[in-house]
């Protein structure tokens, strides 16, 4: 029943050269900005698309990963740490007129998945320039936490616990962002900017990362023929994250005009998608309760709120299928009262709730930060 809301790994970059920019005091330093801009290399020729390398090599350089994905994941957890060290040494002497210049010449440059102007600019990517190493961090966890979100939905049909468990972690990444990383951006971005840069876009991800955490738990608990009750409440939870992430998104979109509509329109979609499991969770339960009349009002309420399809295709079908089946429920329901029961509808107002069960909570994100001294001409 998850539907996917792929692309968001599809970031893009420019190439940064270290040691080319920043001045070395010592040959210690020098290899480590060398190392930063390999370990960078490999990052940007694969999100590029521009790399020479067999797919056999590639699985020998990753120590036997044979996924794309966790190839993918293992170059950033490479680079993160260097890149860590050096945005420490940074902000020591932030304020060197010399360093805001270097800074500046290293051109760091990022696309963007939810700016609507990025996406859909006719002569490629378009790309932003923001002469902050935060932005550097920013974006390369941006693409990280993607990542695990994207290696999550892979694993999906083979271990609901590790895509459950990637979900976690890529909500604790969107967390670390929004919470330590972006802040101190925000006063520095301009106007026009990539929507991954701001904080409150972070804390959307998390959320939804969260969501799909939750919805991953109520499939296994679906799995194992838990009852009607608990997967009612679990759905609802699920419900109740998207309504915050919603909620979040909607304060973004106050700001800034230029995010894209499409996000909004997954995340409805699969908040409705999980209120109507469970209501129709609720509703089994109130019938075998013997309160069938409560029962088809349950049911007429969630049908009536959900008249509004979502306008990709793959997620309309989806919805599609739910709505047809509670349909089908509602007029069995109906149907089953009318012949046997003849018990009373009650009004919206008298119609019961599912209670939102929360069971998902994000793995916290902790930097792995290589304690290297770097000396630079100052």
């Amino acid at each position: 029943m998850m539907i996917s809301y792929p692309g968001l790994s599809k970031l893009k970059t420019k190439q940064v050269v270290y040691e080319n920019v920043l001045l070395a005091r010592d040959s210690g330093t020098l290899e480590q900005l060398k190392e930063l801009s390999s370990k960078r290399k490999a990052v940007e020729e694969s999100i590029n698309e521009n790399s020479f390398i067999t797919e056999a090599i590639a699985r020998e350089m990753s120590g036997g990963l044979t996924s794309g994905c966790e190839q993918d994941i293992l170059k950033l957890e490479n680079y993160l740490p260097l890149l860590e060290n050096l945005v420490h040494h940074v902000d020591l002497i932030s304020n060197n007129h010399r360093m805001t210049c270097w800074i500046s010449d290293l051109k760091i440059r990022w696309s963007s998945t939810l700016t609507s102007s990025s996406i859909f600019h006719l002569h490629g990517p378009k790309f932003y320039q923001i002469n902050d190493l935060h932005f550097e961090l920013g974006m390369i966890l941006v693409l990280y936490g993607a990542m695990l979100r994207e290696r999550a939905l892979e694993v999906l049909s083979k271990d609901l616990v590790q895509s459950a468990t990637l979900f976690r972690k890529a909500s604790g990444v969107y967390h670390y962002l929004a919470h330590e990383v972006l802040p101190p951006l925000q006063n520095a971005l301009p106007p026009e900017r990539p929507q991954e840069a701001t904080s409150r876009v972070s804390s959307v991800m998390s959320l939804i990362c969260l969501a799909d955490a939750q919805a991953v738990t109520v499939k296994k608990a679906e799995e194992n023929g838990n009852t009607g009750g608990l997967l009612a409440k679990l759905h609802y939870g699920v419900q109740e994250f998207l309504v915050e992430a919603i909620n979040e998104l909607h304060s973004v979109a106050k700001e800034c005009k230029d995010i894209s509509s499409r996000l909004l329109d997954f995340i409805s979609c699969c908040k409705t998608l999980h209120e109507l499991k469970s209501y129709k969770y609720l509703a089994e339960g109130l019938r075998n309760d013997g309160k069938i009349g409560t029962a088809v009002g349950v049911l007429r309420r969630a049908l009536a709120n959900s008249k509004s399809l979502p306008k990709e295709e793959s997620w309309r079908l989806v919805s599609k299928q739910i709505i047809d089946d509670l349909t089908v429920l509602l007029r069995k329901y109906e149907h089953e009262n009318d012949f046997i029961w003849h018990e009373k509808v009650p009004s919206n107002g008298e119609l019961p709730f599912p209670q939102a069960v929360k069971v998902a909570s994000p793995i916290p994100y902790h930097p792995q930060k290589w304690e290297r001294t770097l000396v630079l001409k100052m």
